[in-house]
């Protein structure tokens, strides 16, 4: 498992775009038949992915996790953004179809990923954080996720945000995490872009066509930087840096944070104006 230790947002400022991206973005996540994973300092993020091809893959546990099981003191979540697959949890058998998704409380033993078939394999996104409460295990299909419609065609922000493990659903210890998907002819996110010194987040972009690109912008809202992102490509956000990102064509992206709360709307907003 990678370690990731970023930089402040002074030092972050004036990196060359290769240590820019070793630091922040998050390449060749998705393989087929194997688990993948990365471990970031801040907030002590793992980021995964599990991609099962013709067998079925067990969640391993990392030596860097220090624990009996992985989520002996964690919480994950799981969102499948390939094809139909199945997550079995302490026995029991979850089915997702693409883009549903799956929490997994604390103390979550025995858990076991399986595509429905190796040609069209699942590819399940995963996301986990130290928790301290124990919650069950839950599934939530696309169409039960929340959604909000957002931005508008003339600002190029047309957007649906679907919300799917957040305290208006159910509880989780401090995973909050769901995707939002840009309409056709949109391809602006977050703009005015915000922070929030009270959590850290990690994108992960997909539906990004193979000849196209997402131009994801970071860094304090006075320095900004910008890294060229590639379908299913993760990008680390710490908590001081903005987030967002325009498109050379509409996409969509898997937000997911943890940190001091759970509340979506706790953001400190940039104005356009201020950024440079």
């Amino acid at each position: 498992m990678h370690i990731h230790d970023t930089s402040t947002a002074r030092i972050a400022a004036t990196l060359p775009t290769e240590e820019l991206r070793a630091e922040f973005l998050l390449s060749n996540l998705f393989q087929v038949g194997a688990a993948n994973f990365h471990y970031w300092t801040t907030d002590r993020t793992i980021v995964g992915a599990i991609v099962p091809g013709a067998t079925a893959l067990e969640l391993p546990n990392p030596p860097e996790v220090r624990s009996t099981f992985f989520l002996e003191r964690r919480e994950a979540g799981v969102i499948n953004l390939g094809g139909p697959g199945t997550i079995t949890a302490d026995g029991v058998v979850q089915t997702l179809a693409s883009l549903d998704g799956l929490y997994l409380g604390r103390g979550t033993k025995i858990v076991s990923f399986a595509s429905r078939t190796a040609e069209q394999p699942a590819h399940f996104y995963f996301l986990s954080y130290p928790a301290h409460a124990v919650y069950p295990v839950r599934h939530v299909a696309l169409q039960d996720a929340t959604p909000a419609r957002l931005g508008a065609v003339a600002t190029a922000n047309d957007r649906t945000i679907y919300k799917y493990f957040h305290p208006g659903a159910f509880p989780t210890c401090q995973l909050v995490m769901g995707f939002t998907r840009l309409e056709s002819g949109s391809v602006w996110n977050t703009m005015p872009p915000h922070t929030h010194l009270r959590r850290s987040e990690v994108y992960c972009y997909f539906q990004v066509p193979a000849a196209q690109a997402v131009f994801h912008f970071m860094g304090a809202p006075a320095t900004t930087r910008h890294l060229v992102v590639r379908d299913l490509e993760a990008v680390l956000s710490p908590p001081w840096s903005i987030h967002s990102g325009s498109g050379t064509k509409n996409y969509s992206f898997i937000w997911g944070m943890a940190g001091e709360n759970k509340d979506y709307t706790d953001m400190d907003f940039a104005e356009i104006s201020e950024l440079r």
